[in-house]
């Protein structure tokens, strides 16, 4: 007898449980019944099964869900509930893990309400990059909702009371019953046509029923149409409808719509005065430091001796003239010395006609070093002007009012600029 061929219970229940698993229908199961063997634990878990007339399934709630519930469930009561079957390999047992519950009444609207969700949301109308930005500072805020009632009052006394200067245009509109649908969306497209930044759509809190509208396929494909930016203000905090889910920005009542879509003014104000304080802060620092900064120039040493700066560039410019000078002296003391060698080695051949070469050339250096000296120009009646220990070269560098230095052969005289005269043809 092959053993090899028999499976172990263990084996064959988590083959049983993969297949459960692997099953797309049951990940997500929608059943309805009767609640028996009901369990609180202690760790917040249900406990409990679900049967009717023919079978019963076991059920677990974990306390994640549980705590999500509207009610306390209770033996003999007949519920609505979404989860996903499996099997426990503990028992081998198979059970609905459920994930929500609301109690029978509202039955097939729960169940519509389920399926729309998921179709919407398969088809990406819940995806964020569609949400449009709700913008900060609204000038023109569209409402649909009814003209009359607690929702359109909370809505208007909270936009007048937070931002006054903003404009409210009310689109009247039917919210509950079979007309409401064909009437929202009349009023959410007629709105489109106005220059609005944005359209709050909602109503006040009620029955599924009475909300249902608001959960209708052609409601929520116009909001999520919508150019202009909706905040849903459907019902109460704790209510969820289609058009929450497909809105720009959800809020949890009305009046919470109304302050998502307005700054606070007082806000505003106390925000201003905020900057004003900085602005006023930061010029008062910028002044305190160029004070300092200006009263550290009017008492400093350069200032108060101005020949502090003045002298080391008059000593560096005699300097500069004393090495000129003598590079001139041993430039003529060796062209001299040259033309007596020259004497010594040709008087023999020819003593007459080299000694007045030698004369020549010697005038020629004479001559040059005499043009390159700036003693022998500034004699001529020449003079350097000076601004600060910059050479002028150019009437383009001086300025009216500047102070000058002008050197002559025999002198120093400075000056004060009055007028400034260029060539006519220079730019």
């Amino acid at each position: 007898m092959d053993v090899n061929k028999y499976l172990t219970v263990g084996a064959l229940t988590r083959y049983l449980k993969v297949k459960f698993d692997s099953d797309a229908h049951l990940r997500k199961v929608y059943l309805k019944g009767e609640i028996s063997n009901f369990k609180a634990h202690s760790t917040g878990h249900y406990y409990f099964s679900l049967k009717d007339e023919t079978s019963k399934i076991n059920a677990i709630m974990f306390a994640s869900n549980t705590r999500k519930l509207k009610f306390i469930p209770k033996d003999g009561m007949k519920v609505l509930l979404m989860g996903r079957v499996s099997v426990y390999e503990a028992t081998g047992n198979y059970q609905i893990y459920v994930e929500d519950m609301m109690e029978d009444g509202v039955g097939n609207l729960y169940v519509a309400f389920e399926q729309l969700k998921e179709k919407l949301s398969k088809e990406g109308l819940f995806d964020p990059k569609y949400k449009k930005k709700i913008p900060k500072y609204p000038e023109r805020i569209g409402i649909i909702t009814a003209p009359t009632g607690a929702a359109i009052r909370d809505i208007l006394s909270t936009i007048k009371r937070r931002y006054p200067i903003c404009e409210t245009i009310l689109f009247p509109s039917l919210v509950q019953g079979d007309l409401a649908k064909d009437d929202l969306v009349k009023k959410i497209e007629m709105a489109q046509h106005y220059d609005l930044d944005v359209l709050i759509v909602g109503r006040g809190g009620g029955s599924l029923e009475d909300m249902w509208p608001f959960n209708e396929e052609c409601v929520a494909r116009a909001i999520f149409a919508s150019k202009v930016p909706v905040i849903s203000a459907v019902g109460h905090e704790v209510d969820f409808t289609i058009s929450d889910f497909v809105s720009d920005l959800r809020a949890p009542t009305p009046t919470g719509a109304a302050e998502m879509a307005v700054p606070n003014v007082h806000d505003l104000l106390e925000q201003l005065k905020q900057y004003q304080l900085r602005m006023k802060e930061a010029m008062q620092k910028t002044l305190n430091y160029q004070k300092i900064y200006f009263d550290s120039l009017k008492t400093s040493y350069a200032l108060k001796n101005p020949n502090v700066i003045y002298e080391p560039k008059k000593q560096d410019l005699d300097l500069a003239l004393e090495r000129l000078q003598t590079l001139m002296k041993h430039k003529l003391e060796t062209a001299q010395h040259e033309l007596t060698l020259l004497k010594q080695a040709s008087i023999l051949k020819n003593p007459n006609r080299l000694y007045e070469q030698a004369q020549i050339h010697l005038k020629h250096v004479i001559e040059k070093l005499e043009v390159l000296n700036p003693l022998s120009i500034l004699g001529r009646g020449y003079t350097l002007t000076y601004q600060e220990d910059h050479m002028i070269q150019s009437v383009s560098q001086i300025k009216v009012q500047e102070h000058l230095t002008i050197r002559y052969h025999d002198g120093i005289v400075k000056t004060k600029v009055e007028e400034v005269t260029r060539k006519e043809n220079e730019v």
